[in-house]
């Protein structure tokens, strides 16, 4: 019986993915054709902000191993 329980609890995870299925993301502008809107084609994610604090503590773990020495 414990065998056929994690047989099925395997199944299921791996049919996780094929059953759990997310929306489609909508049209970037709102369906209209590129360059009409404010919204570049790509979407508007930011990505400065993670890009400037992973450069920061990259630069702080290099001073630290630096200073360690």
């Amino acid at each position: 019986m414990k065998r056929l329980f994690k047989i099925f609890i395997t199944v299921l995870l791996m049919a996780a993915p094929v059953i759990l299925l997310a929306q489609t993301p909508p049209h970037p502008n709102g369906g209209n054709a590129p360059g009409t809107g404010n919204t570049p084609v790509g979407g508007g994610a930011p990505i400065d902000g993670g890009i400037t604090l992973m450069l920061l503590m990259g630069a702080a773990y290099g001073t630290r191993k630096v200073y360690k020495k």
